[in-house]
């Protein structure tokens, strides 16, 4: 594989282990930083002792790699802001009890149900100044209060911690914060907030102000709402306001990658910037003035689209691609590749661990690879026929490359990403120029009322397409389990096999077989584990009482009525079954005594009635039954007391503290989530 015989290549590879060695060990800053130290010294030591014998140079490379893999630590350690002194994690209880917050607004996102939501900046709590970021989420009113970016919020509130997942196989948005950097999650209602009559004006201001000045101006101009949210989503990455099902109809068909700004977009930035400034002159001063221009253009697009890392990833690439131009040089797009990476991850190493960047990145990895290796397969002499090979040969580049990590996160396929591919691309790129140039006029108000209805008619023809591809459900593989074993056995396989593709030999070939008993041994020792396991689980559901007994692959749900009718189609039921490879055999209505494992359970409801004489081992409440715990506590003599989210709050604190008073353990799935017995 020659990409891995450059040097940046394996330097990029160390550097890369060490963010992730980082992140999982949480090594000691002093120790990180004193390593540090020591790798340099011994990098120059032994570069002063390989000078004089170049026999030596082997150790030259070992340690470059060393501190290559040091640099990584230190990195990923640096851009933690939880280490920061004056981090708003470092104030002592500043969870969960009343603070007073000054707070600037960053970032709007998307709102929920309930909230408008948004990534704010702490500048203080009480009078200690500090700094973080935090999630703030502000309950949506009937006077519908209005919030811009840079707004300066004084809030009297308490924070909480990012929390786990309730309910098993769930996904964690704790984590999710925590990559962000985001610690915390604040709650306010909008008549509670003062706010400050100066603006915080930094980039993030003036964005979002270029953003709401174009949405405003089509707005005018009588642009339709729905194609007006994709329009945004598509050229200027914000997907705040798209529809929901929109979002699910672009996933289905295969094309929800249109949707967040990458390549595709960047290049046309590229082109347009590079045709408007054609008359330039292409002496030094006049080449040097396109580099600035196009450097600035691209990044000023970034900072619009939000900066997130596939924009991060495109913006610098094109940017390296600009350069290149601009001092007459061939760009290796492999170099220009790793470069990106490196200087991406020594700005921002949490972007590794995101799904968009690791998705693009790969993507873009395999059509430089793989897709010269399709190209040649087939040579077709006419034009139409080489330009849907082109975009069939790239879109399965493509699709191999991401398909074992879009399982392992999505558990679903799309059938017909072909098809969606084959007749989308053509009209998106009409769509981004046309849209580029909307977008500029609609800045200055000077947008013709022919364009925008263009821009809008080829969006709303999209829509429909990609709203017929995703109805066709039957090609849409959901559900499909997929473990961390597997991921790196099916890549294992996929390089092997196009290594072996590119140069059939023997050895790659003993390669490939190895690859695929890989695989099949993560599968036979996947299903031996899950046929031996069994567990009774109580779920956090708010509004019902959700309970499941699993043996090996066969789920027995226990709930009541309308849950039955429901069955698998609930969600979080759906994620434990996927996974845990199992499938719901039967839905039985609830009963006051369940047996497992040799144990008693007595499920106490609403009606709060219970036997007298039974001694379960393990008593769950739900429902919010009326009962005096401690009397059933010492009537009973339970093992341990389970709550789970239909109860009311207040019940719960009540019988925690009973129990604690007769030192028994209670479990509050409101609190910790999920009880599994085992």
């Amino acid at each position: 594989m020659k990409v891995l015989q450059f040097p940046l290549a394996r330097v990029t590879l160390v550097f890369i282990v060490g963010i992730v060695f980082a992140y999982y060990a949480q090594p000691s800053p002093n120790l990180v930083f004193a390593s540090l130290f020591l790798a340099t010294l011994l990098l120059g030591g032994v570069y002063f002792w390989c000078t004089k014998k170049p026999h030596r140079l082997r150790y030259f490379g070992l340690t470059v790699y060393g501190l290559a893999f040091v640099i990584g630590v230190s990195t990923q350690t640096i851009h933690t802001d939880s280490y920061q002194k004056n981090h708003y994690t470092q104030i002592q209880n500043v969870f969960e009890q009343q603070h007073t917050f000054t707070l600037v607004l960053n970032e709007k996102l998307k709102s929920s149900n309930s909230n408008q939501r948004y990534v704010a900046l702490v500048s203080q709590i009480d009078k200690t100044q500090c700094s973080g970021k935090l999630l703030l989420n502000i309950r949506k009113d009937s006077l519908h209060h209005v919030f811009v970016i840079g707004n300066r919020l004084q809030i009297q509130g308490s924070l909480y911690p990012n929390s786990s997942p309730k309910n098993p196989n769930q996904f964690d948005y704790g984590k999710y914060l925590t990559n962000k950097q985001i610690y915390g999650q604040l709650y306010a209602d909008a008549t509670d907030i003062k706010v400050s009559s100066l603006i915080e004006k930094d980039s993030w201001y003036y964005a979002a102000q270029i953003r709401n000045t174009i949405i405003n101006n089509l707005k005018k101009d009588g642009f339709h709402s729905t194609e007006l949210n994709v329009a945004v989503a598509l050229l200027l990455g914000q997907q705040q306001d798209i529809d929901p099902e929109i979002i699910q109809d672009y996933q289905y068909a295969g094309a929800v990658h249109i949707l967040s700004v990458s390549g595709l977009h960047i290049g046309f930035i590229l082109l347009f910037v590079t045709f408007v400034l054609k008359p330039v002159p292409n002496n030094r001063k006049g080449s040097l003035l396109k580099l600035i221009v196009i450097l600035y253009s691209l990044w000023l697009f970034g900072i619009l689209a939000g900066l997130a890392p596939s924009v991060v990833r495109s913006v610098t690439m094109f940017s390296f691609v600009a350069i290149g131009q601009h001092l007459r040089r061939s760009v290796n797009i492999y170099h220009t590749l790793l470069v990106s990476i490196l200087l991406i991850l020594l700005v921002q190493p949490a972007f590794l661990f995101d799904v968009g960047f690791q998705l693009s990145y790969l993507a873009l990895f395999f059509i430089l690879w793989f897709h010269p290796l399709l190209s040649s397969l087939w040579e077709p002499k006419n034009k139409i026929s080489k330009y849907i090979w082109d975009i069939l040969s790239v879109s399965f580049a493509a699709q191999m490359g991401t398909l074992p990590l879009s399982l392992y996160y999505f558990h679903q396929f799309p059938g017909l990403f072909f098809i969606t591919n084959l007749v989308i691309i053509p009209l998106t790129g009409f769509i981004m120029g046309l849209g580029v140039l909307v977008m500029v006029l609609a800045f200055f108000d000077q947008c013709p009322f022919f364009l925008s209805k263009a821009l809008e008619w080829s969006l709303f023809v999209v829509d429909k397409i990609i709203h017929t591809i995703a109805n066709a459900e039957q090609f849409i593989i959901k559900d499909i389990p997929f473990t961390l074993a597997f991921l790196l056995s099916s890549y294992a396989v996929v390089f092997s096999g196009i290594l072996w593709f590119k140069k059939p030999q023997f050895q790659r070939l003993v390669a490939v077989l190895v690859s695929v008993i890989v695989v099949q041994i993560a599968f036979l020792w996947n299903e031996w584990t899950i046929e031996n396991q069994q567990e009774w689980v109580v779920f956090n559901s708010n509004k019902n009482t959700l309970m499941a007994e699993r043996n090996g692959k066969s789920v027995t749900l226990y709930a009541n009525d309308s849950l039955q009718k429901v069955g698998a189609k609930n969600n979080t039921l759906n994620a434990y079954l996927v996974g845990n490879f199992s499938h719901l055999a039967a839905a039985k209505e609830l009963k006051n005594n369940i047996f497992f494992n040799g144990k008693r359970i007595l499920i106490l409801d609403s009606t709060g009635v219970y036997p007298k004489q039974q001694h379960p081992d393990i008593i769950v409440l739900t429902q919010s039954p009326k009962i005096n715990l401690e009397r059933l506590i010492q009537i009973s003599q339970p093992k341990e007391i389970v709550a789970d989210a239909s109860n009311y709050k207040t019940l719960q604190k009540l019988w925690k503290a009973s129990c604690e008073k007769e030192k028994i353990p209670f479990h509050s799935t409101s609190e910790k989530g999920f009880y599994i017995l085992r």
